[in-house]
This record gives structure tokens, C-alpha cells and sequence, in this order.
């Protein structure tokens, strides 16, 4: 069997032809789009993760708010509630890295101080601290791509080119984290998709044209997960929307990315090796 693609404790060192990681997301929310409430208990979201890791996870991400389209905010108190105690006890259980998704640098903080090592930034800097903590630890610091809020970034999203608006933004956002102290190596880029994007007229370029973003040199993460612009091309509710998030995970290693954060981790490992094979073949 071929050997999986490894991140390990190494978080900087992805982005090679030969290694694209596996993000296996674990969501301890009652209100996420695809998994709300199935793991909602700390027992629960640790077997969870386990399995993930089992099935081929280089990195977990641990997130206690949902940012889907429409949700609100939660309570910084509840996301810590949610989120701390299953970083704490998954660490104990897996030398697997662990990321914790927020918006938040005092979420981020704590949970950095639990076992984390890497911080997902699903609204980039908008909390300006996010870089400082990411630097005083050491962490790798994911900065997703967001414009507007969740409750309402999908109402009429507006941009003149969408990818190069993102690469620029996000550009700006990487260079704002390496002066609060945040090493070049320990940042990655996330373009974002349905983050303030039209399903169709946003998502698809910035899949398609992806190596413009790859080309900036920061590893680039891809979350194509079971979103809805796989529903609109293919009418499929979000429970069967494997079939679709395999085929843009493939696309997304063919354009470039040096890693796919997905709910499915078995099946998406099976895509990803055989996009990095042929990726491997045109290199």
C-alpha cells in the first residue's frame, strides 16, 4: 500500500508535489452544516477524531462554532467550553496535530495551552491578537479567507476578481502575521470557499485558478467539504455530496494545494493519492 501523506509534527512543511496533508475535521457543534450534534459530548468528538486519525489524518481541526452560512455568533465562554476539554483529552490520546478553529486569539490561547499547535483562523485577523498568540507559541497559523460575517457573508458577495482579490488580501493578512513575530514557514493560506463567495461565480475560479495562490509559496489549504456549490452543480443534499467532494479534492491537488481539510478522511486519502500521483507524473 502506498504510504499515506504525512504532515507529522512538522506543520511547516507542507506544500510538495510528494505530500499533500489530510485535515480531518472534528466539529463539536450542535449547528454545523454537515455533522451539528454528532459529537457533542467530549467522549463522543475524541472517538471521532481517533477514527479520523485511524483513517488517515495528518492534522485534526477542533472547532466549537459554527461559521456556516447564517449562523450566529457563539459566546466565547461556550466556544471554550466546547472545544477546550476535547483538545486536552485528544492529546493525551494521539500524537496526531491538533488545530483549533476560532475566530477568537483568547480561544486560540487556551487552547494552544491544552495541546493544540496550530490555530485555523476561519475570519483571518480579524481579532489582530490571533498572530501575536500563534508567534508566542510557535503554532502554525491557517488564515482562511472571510469577507463579512457568517450571519450574512452570503448575501450578494461582490469583488472585481475574485482570485486575485483573495490572493491579495490574504497576501496582506500574511504579512501583517510575520510582523507580529509569526515565521514565514508557519503560515498556510485558505482561499475560503463559501466564506462570503457566490456558490458558482466565486468558488469554481478560485478552484480552478488555484495555482495562483500556490504560486505565492505559502502552502496552500483547500476545504471543499460537502459545500454547497457541490449542491448546486450536482442537485445533491449535503449528506450525498461524497462523490462531489472527492472530485474537488482532486481538482483542488491538481491545482496545487498542499493540503484538503474534509470530513470523509478515508475516502478523501483515496483522492488525494491518486491526484499527487498524477501531480507527481506532470512535475
Amino acid at each position: 500500500m502506498p504510504e499515506r501523506p504525512a504532515l507529522g509534527r512538522d506543520l511547516g512543511s507542507g506544500g510538495s508535489v510528494e505530500c499533500v496533508a489530510l485535515v480531518g475535521i472534528v466539529n463539536v457543534t450542535p449547528d454545523s452544516f454537515h455533522d451539528g450534534g454528532r459529537y457533542d459530548s467530549v467522549e463522543r468528538a475524541v472517538a471521532h477524531a481517533l477514527q479520523l486519525c485511524e483513517e488517515g489524518a495528518d492534522l485534526l481541526d477542533v472547532g466549537g462554532e459554527s461559521t456556516r452560512p447564517g449562523s450566529s455568533p457563539v459566546p466565547q465562554l461556550e466556544e471554550c467550553r466546547r472545544v477546550l476539554p476535547v483538545i486536552e483529552e485528544l492529546s493525551k490520546h494521539t500524537e496526531t496535530p491538533i488545530s483549533v478553529d476560532t475566530r477568537r486569539a483568547a480561544v486560540a490561547q487556551e487552547a494552544l495551552k491544552r495541546g493544540a499547535s496550530a490555530v485555523n483562523a476561519v475570519a483571518g485577523l480579524r481579532d489582530p491578537d490571533l498572530a501575536r498568540v500563534c508567534a508566542e507559541h510557535g503554532a502554525l497559523l491557517i488564515l482562511n479567507h472571510m469577507r463579512g460575517e457568517p450571519r450574512t457573508m452570503q448575501l450578494a458577495p461582490r469583488y472585481d476578481d475574485v482570485v486575485a482579490d483573495v490572493r491579495h488580501e490574504l497576501l496582506t493578512q500574511a504579512l501583517l502575521a510575520q510582523a507580529a513575530g509569526v515565521e514565514r514557514d508557519r503560515i498556510w493560506l485558505d482561499p475560503g470557499l463559501g466564506f462570503g463567495k457566490d456558490p458558482i461565480r466565486h468558488n469554481l475560479p478560485l478552484i480552478a485558478r488555484l495555482s495562483e495562490l500556490a504560486d505565492t509559496g505559502y502552502p496552500v489549504l483547500v476545504g471543499p467539504s460537502h459545500k454547497s456549490f457541490l449542491g448546486k452543480i450536482t442537485g445533491a443534499s449535503f449528506e450525498d455530496r461524497l462523490p462531489a467532494t472527492l472530485a474537488a479534492v482532486a481538482a483542488c491537488v491538481l491545482a496545487g494545494a498542499s493540503a484538503v481539510r474534509v470530513h470523509d478522511v478515508g475516502s478523501a486519502r483515496e483522492a488525494v493519492l491518486v491526484a499527487q500521483a498524477i501531480r507527481r507524473a506532470r512535475a
